[in-house]
């Protein structure tokens, strides 16, 4: 069983992560055994999204069709499958600035050391018609997400698709000031780029998240002015593409050797933590101990009584097994051959 810290010490973590000034690559898990992957990898941050949550839990397109339970489940359980903080999409906010503190509330019980709210007015990941909401509504929600926080250290980063949906930096970088004025703890201007990046921090100083992956800009591997850059859909499509290979494999030779496609199972199972549910069991239950030592005493006093009795090798005899059958009601196999009284088994196994 892996040792997870608690969720107010994960969010100082954050907290002091992001105070190294470094930028941390963020890989977007999409169920609690790829958020463990991540964190054995020795990634210091999780995330888990909407466009992840609704492939891998729905079989459905982001587009605006999951709730906010929705979103919550999938975040507690990676948050509580992994020692590291985990960054959580909290879309818009799921409900108007009068009553967003139940997300804020909701996402601090399931554990996650953030959560980003966006102004995106609908039709992400598609060739629709884009727009924001107005940037006074937007600021609306945002101060009320902040005044619900009951954990200061949890971070609310406060995000614009100005770039991407609008392709619009001025407006972003309007936003991302007001952002900031409203107290945002990050400020998040999806699709900009490195240059953007750093022209908007030279403009307004403040921590930066930023996204990377297929079809965005990219930053890892490069100095940028980000300090969070979230690969959204990195395990989702990493696990895509595995399982894709490894079934057409299958497919076309249900005999083919798998192995440089499939972990083995013991690797697999080591990872889960079955040999630490095995001690556990053995250690909460001394009854089965007990049991184990009077079953080995047991099993000595057969092969005593049998080598006593002369026998070669024992063998079932109901009758005599009725007439000798132990007395306190124990299983066993109480064999007669010949030369073998059945005083001699009654004492073996009464």
């Amino acid at each position: 069983m892996h040792s997870i810290p608690a969720a107010s010490a994960r969010r100082q973590a954050l907290r002091a992560l992001l105070g190294t000034g470094t930028t941390i690559v963020v890989p977007g898990c999409h169920d609690a055994l790829s958020a463990m992957l991540v964190a054995e990898a020795g990634f210091p941050v999780g995330y888990v999204g909407s466009y992840a949550t609704a492939a891998a839990d729905l079989g459905l397109p982001d587009v605006g069709a999951l709730g906010l339970d929705d979103l919550v489940h999938r975040a507690r359980r990676v948050a509580d499958a992994v020692p590291v903080p985990v960054v959580a999409d909290a879309e818009g906010g799921f409900h108007e600035p009068g009553n967003i503190w139940r997300t804020v509330r909701a996402f601090e019980d399931a554990g996650v050391a953030a959560i980003h709210i966006e102004d995106h007015a609908g039709g992400k990941h598609t060739d629709l018609p884009q727009a924001l909401i107005p940037l006074d509504a937007m600021i609306a929600r945002l101060k009320a997400a902040l005044d619900a926080r009951t954990d200061p250290d949890f971070l609310i980063i406060a995000r614009t698709d100005a770039v991407w949906a609008t392709r619009d930096p001025a407006e972003a970088l309007r936003r991302v000031r007001a952002f900031r004025e409203a107290g945002a703890d990050l400020v998040f201007p999806t699709g900009a780029t490195p240059e953007m990046v750093a022209g908007f921090r030279a403009e307004v100083p403040a921590l930066y998240t930023v996204v990377d992956g297929p079809g965005h800009p990219r930053f890892a591997g490069r100095q940028t002015a980000a300090s969070l850059v979230l690969h959204y859909g990195f395990s989702l499509l990493a696990a895509t593409r595995g399982m894709t290979a490894a079934l057409a494999r299958f497919d076309a030779n249900p005999g083919a050797d798998l192995g440089d496609l499939t972990e083995p199972v013991e690797a697999f199972e080591a990872r889960l933590g079955y040999a630490d549910f095995t001690a556990r069991a053995r250690r909460y239950r001394p009854w089965a101990r007990a049991s184990d030592a009077r079953n080995a005493a047991w099993s000595g006093s057969i092969k005593l009584s049998v080598t006593r009795a002369g026998l070669s090798r024992p063998y079932c005899h109901a009758a005599t097994f009725e007439r000798a059958k132990p007395r306190q009601g124990r299983s066993g196999y109480p064999l007669r051959g010949a030369g073998a009284s059945s005083r001699t088994w009654r004492a073996a196994f009464g």
